[in-house]
């Protein structure tokens, strides 16, 4: 919960409050900044509680782990709840910070909230966004599953994920503002209301099965593996 907290709120904070523009003419953090903050977000939770969980802070990664062998469903049930909790607290502290800027009005896609279509950034359509976020979320949990096996460089494994979550947000946030996770969508999203919760189908749907299928892939792969 802690994790997925951290991510929203530093994620989507950075987006929110520092992406463009700031007060004072100072010049906000833009695409690489955003980016960089997702990245260290998750780089910061993956040593602050990857020894305690395991740093599960995506179901995605949770149900590619269940499906690779690598966990119990009773466990598993137990982290999706308490990803999603941890997610809608970030956007609800975020939502909190934003209120007290003068001005401040929630709008559609509010808190950083993910989206496609018409109205959102570069109005990419549906099949885009879907096949984005599955393929990204393929990425990144192939990566993974392969740093973390015995194959692996378990001592880096926190550095070469925030680092694959930095470099998945420099493609996917003209897309569709990157979830690769479905948590990090619904709280921002729930908070949010309107077009956002309407599609949150999509960043429930393609990063499940982008998870799934990397860790079909690597269950294959670890069979053949001498």
């Amino acid at each position: 919960m802690l994790g997925t907290f951290t991510l929203v709120l530093l994620g989507c904070g950075a987006a929110v409050i520092a992406g463009g523009d700031t007060a004072g003419g100072l010049s906000g953090l833009g695409l690489l900044g955003i980016a960089f903050a997702f990245g260290m977000a998750q780089l910061m939770m993956c040593y602050a509680i990857g020894g305690i969980s395991g740093s599960h802070i995506n179901p995605a990664v949770t149900i590619a782990m269940l499906v690779a062998g690598k966990m119990k469903s009773s466990d598993a049930g137990a982290y999706i709840v308490a990803q999603l909790v941890g997610a809608v607290l970030g956007a609800y502290v975020l939502m909190t910070i934003m209120n007290g800027m003068p001005g401040f009005s929630m709008e559609e896609w509010a808190l950083g909230s993910n989206g496609w279509g018409v109205g959102y950034q570069n109005e990419f359509n549906t099949t885009s966004a879907f096949v984005t976020e599955l393929v990204m979320t393929f990425l990144f949990l192939f990566t993974i599953l392969g740093v973390t096996s015995k194959w692996g460089n378990s001592t880096m494994a926190g550095v070469t994920i925030g680092f694959a979550l930095f470099a998945i947000h420099l493609f996917t946030i003209p897309v569709t503002g990157t979830s690769v996770n479905p948590a990090r969508s619904f709280g921002p999203a729930l908070l949010s209301g309107g077009t956002a919760l309407s599609q949150l189908w999509l960043f429930v749907v393609a990063p499940i099965i982008g998870g799934i299928l990397a860790a079909v892939l690597w269950k294959v792969l670890g069979v053949n593996q001498k």
